[in-house]
């Protein structure tokens, strides 16, 4: 038997006692929401999402973007405190007359790895928006996709991924076993929806391991070097975003017009910096390589850390890994990749330190100069998925490091400290 708290009531008295009212109509300006981000670069910005733009933005997505509409049934496998939540459990597919599903736990000890492929057979679910972490923790428990077999599937025409870079390794290892549509998309919280796709209610396109395909209607998106001139295909600068943004984008920061514009407007005046690096191809296909402050300098040659990564995620013995760039006397930077292994995976520390180090030579160049290759048990994140490299290159570099408000899980933070200090296995 319940037994309701001194500040709890039953839904259903105060319903029984409720009257009708009307709603209460407001400007299109006006603030819908404010979503609190970026706790991992510092004190946390109050994203404002406005209400006219913001519920085009989701009806326009929704249908054009992930190619889902009435009827269909949507998982957007995520945390409502996150913007794929608000955008993409809540308002999207409410909007467009769809089921969304809302689901609470994570996808493997849940009772297993097959949770997920559990859902979306009982549900019929059409369409799956989950971050990359979250396959990479299935493929770590069931790399054969054993438990997959168990379910009928057949109902799921997409996998849309976004949050974190999609590394090659997990976009193929979802494709193989689900034999559907993985495709990529990049956005910030900031955006609110959707800033390169493959379109999939529209014209799809062929998808490209690695990018999340070309850039969404809406926006007009430039990459340029430091001195903000624009760079050919191929070259890798910050990704712009040319002014003015389309409905949907944050207006401001919350009570802080000024934070607004130093953070997003006066780096490049007339565009949006979006803080991430990138490049696109001869076919105008966006490759989205990491944070601008993710960039390594080794003895003045720069390499993102999402080209070292996908390297090193490429190793089979490898569930996911981070490199982060540490401090050296000579070199400036060099870089010390930080590897989970697979469940059930025994390895000679030294053997996979060599076949990685060998790996990135062949594929990124001697310039590369990694050399350190760390196991450890668990990689440090925030909530939503994103790892949390900066601290960990504070924490190597024995820089005093403040805890981001926003980490899922300190103990894994702490469980590596002394790895991130030394750069050695602990085997």
């Amino acid at each position: 038997l319940a037994v309701l708290g001194e500040r709890e009531v039953d839904w259903h008295d105060l319903l029984a006692t409720a009257t009708r009212h009307d709603p209460v109509p407001v400007q299109a300006t006006d603030p819908l929401y404010i979503l609190y981000t970026s706790g991992t670069t510092g004190k946390p910005k109050g994203v404002v999402r406005d209400n006219g733009g913001h519920a085009v933005a989701m009806a326009w997505s929704f249908r054009n973007v992930y190619g889902m509409g009435q009827g269909d049934v949507w998982w957007a496998a995520s945390d409502i405190g996150w913007v794929v939540g608000h955008s993409y459990i809540v308002y999207a597919p409410l909007i467009c007359g769809a089921t969304t599903v809302m689901y609470e736990g994570k996808p493997v000890g849940t009772p297993d790895a097959g949770a997920f492929w559990r859902v979306i057979a009982e549900y019929r679910v059409n369409g799956l928006f989950v971050a990359p972490t979250a396959i990479r923790a299935i493929r770590k428990e069931d790399s054969a996709a054993v438990l997959l077999k168990e379910y009928d599937v057949t109902s799921l025409r997409t996998l849309f991924m976004a949050g974190e870079r999609l590394d090659p390794s997990t976009f193929e290892w979802a494709s193989e076993h689900l034999h559907i549509p993985v495709v990529d998309n990049w956005w910030q919280t900031e955006s609110g929806w959707p800033i390169a796709s493959n379109l999939q209610g529209l014209d799809p396109m062929p998808i490209k391991p690695g990018s999340p395909s070309v850039i969404v209607p809406g926006y007009d998106v430039k990459i340029f070097d430091g001195e903000g001139r624009e760079q050919p295909a191929g070259a890798e600068g910050a990704i712009v975003i040319k002014l003015p943004m389309p409905p949907g984008t944050l207006p401001t920061l919350w009570g802080d017009d000024q934070r607004f514009i130093d953070s997003y407007l006066n780096t490049f005046p007339g565009y949006y910096t979006t803080g991430d690096s990138g490049y696109f191809d001869d076919e105008k296909y966006l490759y989205v390589m990491g944070r601008t402050d993710d960039v390594i300098n080794v003895a003045g040659h720069r390499l993102s850390t999402g080209s070292l990564e996908a390297v090193v995620a490429a190793n089979e013995m490898v569930a996911e890994c981070a490199v982060i760039g540490v401090f050296d006397e000579i070199k400036g930077q060099i870089p010390r990749a930080f590897v989970v292994l697979k469940a059930g995976v025994e390895v000679d520390p030294k053997a996979l330190r060599m076949t990685i180090v060998d790996a990135v030579r062949d594929e990124i160049g001697p310039v590369a100069a990694l050399k350190e290759v760390v196991i450890v048990p668990a990689l440090p994140k925030t909530r939503s998925g994103k790892m949390l490299r900066a601290t960990m290159r504070g924490i190597a570099d024995g820089r005093e490091v403040v805890i981001p408000s926003t980490i899922e899980d300190i103990a894994v933070l702490e469980a590596i400290t002394p790895l991130l200090q030394r750069g050695t296995s602990a085997d």
